[in-house]
């Protein structure tokens, strides 16, 4: 039973790293791509419907990686394989 704890505690503390240092990382990465393109579409006004196309792609693209660590970290929050095997399953 207190290895069922402790592999529940583990965890916890996965879950809570998976999804704070992706939020952490899809945060810095859009917010340094949103400052490039604001300084690229300063220097060339004319490029800035490209760029503009461009950025929110790559915004999709950030954001997607970040929810498959999130749907990973739910996996783990409610199938969690390691308490499966552990139980006898």
């Amino acid at each position: 039973m207190e290895a069922i704890a402790t592999v529940q505690a583990y965890t916890a503390l996965g879950i809570g790293i998976i999804i704070g240092l992706g939020a952490i990382g899809a945060c810095i990465g859009i917010g340094v791509m949103g400052s490039k393109f604001l300084e690229s579409a300063a220097r060339q006004p004319e490029l800035t419907p490209m760029l503009q196309g461009r950025m929110f792609l790559l915004v999709g693209l950030i954001d997607a990686a970040f929810l498959i660590g999130v749907g990973l970290a739910m996996l783990f929050a409610f199938a969690n394989p390691l308490l499966a095997k552990l139980a006898g399953g």
